[in-house]
């Protein structure tokens, strides 16, 4: 009989009073209650006291304690795969077989553009939507403001998410923006719906949970809402303890379980090369 625990991977927040990885074992203790069967641990990549490796280093412990098999389960509690995905925690994990061969290891997918994280966020405009007494949504702009990537498959996701809402929406203005790294920026994206007419401006989150960034957001809406006095802005809530992502992390469970999703760097040349400097 497999000895399983699932661990779980999150990003690790920055903010002064620790709300955002508190809301990650708050999400995690939740979880927990619908697999009570299911030893479920967390760690974080960063900023966070259990990092990737001490992390791994208890879920195979714990794995190899039962009698049988022991066999981990790594769910990246993170939207898209760009680098800590694809480089951190392969790398993490190829090191934690070389420290624990008898435990098996098997990392799912990121959540991923997703229809369950698509209902999400449209519960969230909804939600912003009601705040604003319902306006007209064709003349309600929508920015759907991400976390920025250097990995250009990472931010062609937060593209495709847009086009999913202003499919399934009657939004006609959604733009997309980012607060790091990538553009367009907050700023320039308000600009755009500004200049196209909109009278009301949604801020809408891709984010997971509350941290630094979040309440950079915060601070950002509200001089947006003194420079452009004419216009109403409202910023949505960020996906937080879900229903739909919860849905969504038992799917990547299941595909984790029986091998049918398993994250593609996991254990590829690139990332087993690692300790070489090699540039995924």
């Amino acid at each position: 009989m497999t000895n399983e625990v699932v661990l779980l991977v999150g990003h690790g927040a920055r903010d002064p009073g620790n709300e955002g990885n508190a809301e990650v074992d708050a999400f995690t203790e939740a979880w927990r209650m619908r697999h009570p069967e299911v030893e479920i641990q967390v760690c974080w990549i960063e900023h966070a006291p259990v990092l990737l490796d001490a992390g791994l280093d208890r879920a195979a412990t714990a794995a190899g304690s039962g009698s049988g098999d022991g066999r981990v389960l790594v769910l990246p509690l993170i939207l898209n795969a760009a680098g800590h995905v694809k480089g951190d925690i392969p790398q993490a994990i190829a090191a934690a077989r070389r420290r624990h061969p008898e435990v098996e290891f098997r990392c799912g997918h990121a959540l991923g553009t997703s229809d369950q994280l698509l209902k999400a966020l449209r519960h969230r405009l909804h939600q912003a939507m009601t705040e604003l007494d319902m306006p007209d949504p064709r003349t309600t702009g929508v920015v759907l403001l991400a976390r920025g990537a250097s990995d250009i498959e990472s931010t062609g996701e937060v593209a495709k998410m847009a086009h999913w809402l202003y499919e399934t929406t009657e939004h006609e203005r959604i733009e997309i923006a980012f607060t790091g790294i990538s553009f367009p920026r907050l700023e320039q994206a308000v600009q755009r719906l500004d200049l196209l007419g909109a009278s009301q401006i949604i801020v809408l989150p891709y984010y997971l949970f509350t941290g630094r960034l979040i309440q950079r957001i915060r601070r950002q809406v509200g001089r947006l809402r003194q420079q452009y006095p004419t216009r109403v802005f409202a910023q949505a809530g960020y996906i937080g303890q879900h229903e739909q992502l919860m849905d969504l992390l038992d799917l990547r469970l299941t595909q984790c379980r029986d091998g049918t999703a398993l994250l593609p760097c996991d254990g590829c040349a690139y990332a087993l090369a690692a300790d070489h400097d090699h540039q995924h």
